[in-house]
């Protein structure tokens, strides 16, 4: 079973257009320790992911689930896998270093260039250089950290550049996604700009590929390869099934967008999870009944319940910005897919098919 342990909502950043509400409470040690139980006693293997708020505010917290857990998986015969999500701020060798004798993968939320625009300290000060000397610490033990870029509209026009820098500070996997919620006002100027920003994106990734370098961008590999490939349903979010996050409290919910929602709770670490109810909200038709005519709904995110709520306030309504945003980056996507195929018919099978 794979879970997210949110382990508190307390962060030392005030991002521009984070959704979450910040207070001080945290998990405690009891909900953490049940929270692994639960991730060991279904399935072959058990997932955790360290997420917050900022998780390493409760280092101590991370350091005793991954010793409970790596004797749980030694116990069970079970494979153990870990990952954090972390805006990087607080990294420091050790934590690293225990990072790599458990092998969890880490996140590290950085937007490159356009840092400082949105994702500063909750005193106003600037991150960048921080960030920076910790993904540098962080690359040198761990090469195959990943960088995790939002797209902001009050940043738009820094992301070609933020990318390249990213790649040129050693990162070889980059995410990037697009900002929504209450706190983000895109324009249609400003999508025009992020278009162009896309675009540039591409050229510079199509020049790396065709160098030879592996580089991920997943906005491009994950719509070129899906195009390649074809649909598969298992690859995409399913309220419930495929990740559950676990609140400080212990409560079991099926995304994070409905966190706290008590019509969508599906138990708690202590009771474990309410099949009935997982059932039933993973049954729900995966996608909205306003893109089943479309021709590239299959290739699209409409079926992501999470994102859906944050924007239109309902699972099953897709928004104008994400249709908007969809088509703009398939479009890139096919035609950069075409063009290096075009050129490079071989090195692009191994790459996508």
């Amino acid at each position: 079973m794979n879970l997210t342990l949110h382990l508190t909502e307390a962060c030392n950043m005030d991002c521009a257009y984070c959704v979450n509400e910040k207070s001080r409470k945290r998990m405690s040690e009891e909900v953490m320790y049940a929270a692994c139980d639960l991730a060991f006693s279904k399935g072959s293997g058990a997932g955790i992911c360290f997420f917050g708020g900022e998780p390493l505010l409760e280092k101590e917290l991370i350091y005793k689930a991954l010793d409970y857990c790596q004797v749980k998986a030694a116990q069970t015969g079970k494979k153990f896998s870990c990952r954090m999500t972390t805006n990087g701020t607080l990294l420091d060798e050790d934590i690293i270093r225990r990072s790599v004798e458990a092998g969890m993968e880490i996140g590290l939320s950085f937007d490159g260039l356009a840092q400082d625009v949105c994702r500063r300290y909750a005193d106003g000060g600037a991150t960048l250089a921080d960030v920076e000397k910790s993904a540098q610490m962080l690359l040198k033990q761990m090469p195959s950290a990943y960088a995790m870029v939002t797209l902001a509209p009050q940043a738009v026009e820094r992301y070609a550049q933020s990318v390249r820098y990213l790649h040129d500070l050693g990162f070889r996997r980059v995410t990037a996604t697009i900002a929504y919620g209450k706190r983000v006002n895109w324009t249609d100027r400003r999508l025009e700009t992020l278009k162009a920003q896309m675009n540039e994106i591409a050229d510079y990734y199509s020049g790396l590929f065709a160098k030879g370098e592996r580089f991920f961008f997943s906005p491009f590999d994950s719509k070129i390869r899906e195009c390649i490939s074809g649909f598969n349903p298992a690859e995409r979010c399913h309220l419930g099934l495929r990740q559950m996050p676990v609140a400080v409290d212990g409560r079991l919910y099926p995304c994070t967008q409905f966190m706290n929602d008590e019509s969508y709770c599906l138990g708690d670490v202590f009771s474990g999870v309410d099949t009935a109810r997982q059932t039933e909200i993973a049954m729900r038709s995966a996608m909205p009944q306003q893109c089943r005519e479309c021709e590239i709904n299959k290739r699209c995110t409409n079926s992501c319940g999470c994102m859906n709520r944050l924007e239109t306030g309902s699972e099953s309504e897709v928004s104008p910005l994400q249709c908007t945003y969809e088509r703009m980056l398939i479009d890139i996507c096919d035609r950069m897919a075409e063009k290096l195929f075009g050129k490079y018919p071989e090195k692009f099978r191994r790459r996508f098919a």
